[in-house]
């Protein structure tokens, strides 16, 4: 994955005033998960902006409630591509991905972010762009090719997930699908339903008379 460098500053107060007035600022208000567990009861300092969220009697894990500029994020939001953030808040860098974006159904401007801490021995579950390679039998015969699934949800340490998972298709014949079970990438397990069609090749009017004409 491309690095994307960005800053965050903590936030202490999570409030709806104190929300409404980070959007006037321009800022939009996220929150970093998958911080480090625990052990309860904790008598370690939190920095500002973190808390301490309970997983059960014994764990906890921290988060941390941060704001980035919006001008800041575009690049990383508003683009096919998935990254590893280095993100640096309270003067120390962690590496993080995008997990979640919330936008405001009418504006669409983005309302919250939420991170997620990384670590390279620990998989992490994350939606990769699928990419199309080849060229399918189906279409040298008349077909059209549809992708179905422009994003496939794998499972891997953040280390081994990479930018792109390239699907060739030049065996994929007129009529054919191609679903998530019939795809292998090493080191990453495939999280969608496994009959699920990533993509296909469709019949069309030319091809059907094509084939009728064969016939």
């Amino acid at each position: 994955m491309k690095t994307y460098v960005l800053s965050a500053e903590p936030r202490v107060e999570c409030g709806k005033k104190s929300v409404k007035a980070l959007r006037k600022e321009n800022k939009i208000p996220a929150v970093i998960n998958g911080g480090a567990v625990v052990e309860l009861p904790f008598n370690g300092t939190l920095k500002p902006g973190e808390k301490l969220v309970e997983i059960d009697e014994k764990r906890g894990i921290i988060t941390t409630d941060i704001a980035v500029n919006a001008e800041d994020v575009r690049k990383l939001i508003y683009t096919p591509d998935i990254f590893e953030i280095d993100l640096t808040v309270n003067g120390e860098t962690k590496k993080a991905v995008m997990k979640e974006l919330q936008f405001q159904p009418v504006k669409d401007t983005v309302l919250h972010i939420d991170f997620q801490e990384v670590y390279p021995d620990k998989p992490i579950v994350m939606e990769v762009p699928v990419q199309i390679e080849g060229h399918a039998e189906g279409v040298k015969a008349g077909g059209k090719l549809t992708l179905s699934m422009r994003k496939l949800k794998v499972k891997a340490p953040y280390t081994q997930i990479p930018e792109r998972l390239v699907v060739n298709v030049d065996n994929l014949g007129l009529g054919k699908s191609m679903a998530v079970g019939d795809l292998h990438f090493e080191g990453l397990e495939l999280m969608n339903a496994k009959n699920a069609v990533v993509c296909a090749v469709q019949l069309t009017r030319a091809a059907r008379g094509a084939m009728a004409k064969a016939q």
